[in-house]
């Protein structure tokens, strides 16, 4: 299994998820998800973690995670192994029960947070579990919304705050922001190199740490690369230049960024071999 690139600093935000080994459920019964909510919030506590959102599905989870330190893995992986021990004793198991490592994807706070806190907590509505957030009691939502007493482990403090400053009011405009979002379009479209999601500022602000990452080769090559700009940033296909520059642009998109032969070979039009000429030699202004 290729290892996971984990991006962790302070105050860095993460989307969470992890699922059951095989796709099998990981949650039984009700006393399973509640299980799994109090070592939640033992991880929380211990890790000086702020969660904002949570949702525990059948066989995932979800949780929008700050790491006020920088140490999303210890955390994860302890919740994690602790579950798993806890639900292999109560229902007389042994072996996986989660499947692998978990995934991580770091996210933006100005251009994102409250988006996501919004998708998670409509996990069960997209799933067809539940026809509103409010009738589903393994979420973040109804305590959010003020429908319930929040949990220990969950922060209402960032998310309400964008709502206003009076806390009956903010929680009545979240639980209007949240019914709006049913039908919405899935943000993970705009995820780049399956680790980030964020505004162009945000990713070049975390691009000079991705790059010292570039050589470990058990990370895959899209993730080792997330922070490279798009190919159609370095190609528009409104641009002329001449062919010392466009030759130039393919080196670099090959050699710095990480780019294939054939995805550069797409966007600009010629076939892979030539790619690779152009791309390799060191007088590539002259080529094609």
């Amino acid at each position: 299994m290729a290892r996971p690139l984990r991006i962790e600093f302070p105050g860095a935000l993460y989307h969470v998820t992890t699922r059951g080994n095989a796709r099998q459920a990981i949650f039984l019964d009700d006393e399973d998800r509640q299980r799994f909510l109090d070592g939640l919030t033992r991880v929380v506590a211990r890790f000086h973690l702020l969660l904002h959102a949570y949702c525990l599905m059948d066989n995932h989870f979800h949780l929008m995670v700050e790491t006020r330190d920088a140490n999303l893995s210890r955390a994860i992986r302890h919740l994690n192994g602790v579950y798993t021990q806890a639900f292999n004793r109560r229902h007389g198991r042994i072996g996986h029960v989660l499947q692998g490592r978990f995934k991580a994807i770091v996210v933006d706070r100005e251009s994102y947070l409250l988006e996501l806190c919004r998708y998670v907590v409509l996990n069960p509505v997209r799933a067809k579990t539940t026809p509103k957030p409010d009738r589903y009691q393994w979420s973040s939502y109804r305590a959010t919304a003020g429908l319930v007493p929040a949990p220990s482990c969950l922060t209402l403090d960032w998310v309400l705050s964008q709502f206003g400053r009076q806390r009956a009011a903010a929680q009545r405009k979240y639980r209007a922001f949240v019914l709006e979002g049913i039908g919405h379009g899935s943000p993970w479209e705009q995820v780049q190199g399956q680790v980030l999601l964020g505004s162009k500022r945000f990713i070049d602000r975390l691009t000079p740490g991705l790059r010292a990452k570039r050589p470990l080769k058990g990370i895959p090559r899209k993730r080792r690369f997330a922070a490279r700009p798009p190919l159609r940033r370095l190609f528009p296909a409104s641009s002329r230049v001449g062919r010392a520059r466009r030759n130039e642009t393919i080196r670099q998109a090959h050699l710095q960024h990480g780019y294939s032969l054939s995805e550069i070979g797409r966007i600009v039009g010629l076939h892979y071999s030539t790619i690779s000429r152009i791309a390799n030699d060191r007088d590539a202004t002259a080529l094609t």
